[in-house]
């Protein structure tokens, strides 16, 4: 039998090995592929989930770094979800981008995989000398139903292409990824709208109970009061008047308390529930009021979401009550690690030189403040400089645990 030259040997050789090679990437793809579905069905914790798929993402693409980016609460920014392999200075200042951004915006626009060799354009938008030792970046939309949630980014630190198994594994990773992040968003809609109902619930209970009882009781101290004035009794009268007043003010403190827990929390969260109140402020109230959110992200829990929503509510309803204000304000800013929620109008003023400050919403005021302390936030209330009040809700952005 004639044997092969060693040249064609040898090409024999390279090519078995190098569809070893491709079979070997596949089984790797399946495993990885497999690994990940059953990561899905099994993990709730949405950063713990992707912490681990990025691990195996960055092992079977060979990259050296990569990041999980998903769409901020404004919609117009990438916010850092996951990083492995990056130095801090860059995850720091990697946390939020833009969502038209370079090459990860034209990969969005487009709803395809992009792979670049040239990052010079993230070195010059970051200064960082981590994009300039990269050879190539591939940038992995992640859209679930035709809607963007995200990308994921792979650094790569050697020049070559992505072999085609893994690029369709890309594809399917971020189909499956993409619907762990939106079930996380409706997990947490969900979360928010059963907080309400047991809220409707309680408040359904205490009307039910204490403000029936309270409400008998009022009618009760009106009939002993015209029973004592047939006898001129004057500390009996006096005595009853004082049960009277505490009994109205309680009452009165009661029903405002079951109205708030009645208002229900808007499933889509704290910036949507805040600009549907600030849609219909006019009509319910006669003063004109603006809304403005600066904050890109706004990360809060669901509960936390609900005190904020409750101490503007309270101030904007402070505002119509008790201002004289034509024009109000409501804002949402960052400022020294903490959010600033901030209600100001154009009314009187809370402190008058030369008077007592206006405390006719003095429970109120203690309430909100109450709800602050939870947050591990506090409220600032002033005469604003060109007349008019601002209340101010700070509330840590990282709280202490």
């Amino acid at each position: 039998m004639k044997q092969c030259s060693p040249t064609l040997q040898q090409a024999e050789d390279q090519a078995r090995q190098e569809e070893g090679g491709k079979e070997s990437s596949r089984i790797q793809a399946l495993r990885v592929l497999s690994e990940v579905t059953a990561t899905l069905a099994s993990e709730y914790d949405l950063e713990a989930l992707l912490n681990r798929f990025l691990a195996m993402m960055v092992r079977l693409s060979g990259a050296s770094a990569g990041v999980v980016r998903v769409l901020s609460s404004d919609g117009r920014h990438l916010k850092l979800a996951a990083s492995l392999g990056l130095p801090p200075e860059v995850v720091d200042n990697e946390r939020l981008v833009d969502i038209d951004c370079g090459i990860c915006g034209s990969a969005i626009r487009s709803d395809e995989i992009k792979q670049t060799r040239d990052l010079r354009a993230c070195v010059a938008r970051t200064g960082q000398p981590f994009f300039g030792e990269c050879r190539s970046m591939v940038v992995v939309p992640l859209e679930h139903n035709g809607r963007l949630l995200g990308v994921y980014n792979l650094y790569m630190t050697e020049d070559r292409p992505i072999p085609e198994e893994v690029s369709l594994l890309f594809c399917s990773i971020s189909e499956h990824l993409a619907m762990a992040v939106e079930n996380s968003r409706l997990m947490r809609e969900n979360l928010r709208m059963t907080l309400m109902s047991e809220r409707q619930m309680m408040a359904n209970e205490v009307h039910d109970s204490l403000a029936q009882t309270m409400a008998y009781m009022k009618m009760r101290v009106t009939l002993l009061r015209e029973a004592l004035l047939q006898y001129e009794s004057g500390k009996a009268l006096k005595y009853s008047a004082d049960i009277q007043q505490a009994l109205d003010e309680a009452y009165a403190s009661l029903r405002e308390l079951l109205t708030q827990f009645r208002n229900r929390m808007d499933p889509l969260g704290l910036e949507h529930a805040l600009r549907e109140l600030a849609d219909g402020y006019f009509d319910r109230t006669g003063v004109r009021l603006e809304f403005e959110n600066r904050i890109p992200d706004l990360n809060l829990t669901v509960d936390q979401e609900v005190q904020v929503f409750h101490i503007l509510q309270e101030a904007l309803s402070n505002v119509a009550r008790h201002s004289g204000a034509k024009q109000a304000w409501l804002s949402l800013e960052e400022t020294d690690g903490q959010y600033a929620f901030s209600v100001e109008d154009d009314g009187r003023g809370v402190f008058v030189m030369g008077a007592t400050p206006d405390l006719r919403h003095h429970f109120g005021i203690s309430i909100m403040s109450e709800r602050a302390q939870r947050l591990h936030g506090n409220i600032e209330i002033a005469n604003r400089p060109q007349g008019g009040a601002r209340l101010r809700l700070l509330v840590p952005i990282h709280p202490e645990k």
